[in-house]
Formats: C-alpha cells, structure tokens, sequence
C-alpha cells in the first residue's frame, strides 16, 4: 500500500479511456482504491493526498485529482 503503487495505478489510467472513465465516475478517494485494486494495485486513500496537484494532472490527466482535492481538502 504505497505511494508507488499509487503512482503505478496512474500510469496505467493514462494510457487506459476506459479506467479514466470509471474513475470520472468516483465518488470519493475509497472508490478510487477500490477501482485501482480491481487493477491490481494497492494503496490507501491517504495515499491520494500524498501527491501534489502537479502530479495528479501529469499522470492521469487531472482524472483523479477532482476526486482527491474534493473529499481531502
């Protein structure tokens, strides 16, 4: 449950329409994990807020970052 793990999962939503959407639909940083571990990757929620804005747009293209930044702030 790291932070590289998390970083991972975004890597492969970048390059994944599908996922994106699926996490488009994400109520909360909770679904996010629960979506990524369907995908084999682990990490927390906590893990979310970890990363910097930056981050989240430059690895999925700002797909995440809705979701963290509304439920962390």
């Amino acid at each position: 449950m790291s932070l590289e793990q998390l970083k991972a999962f975004l890597a492969k939503v970048k390059g994944d329409s599908n996922l994106q959407e699926k996490l488009k639909a994400a109520k909360s940083p909770e679904d996010v994990v629960g979506i990524a571990k369907e995908h084999g990757h682990e990490f927390t929620a906590d893990k979310i807020a970890e990363l910097s804005e930056e981050e989240l747009e430059g690895v999925a293209g700002g797909i995440v970052i809705e979701c963290s930044i509304k439920y962390l702030d």
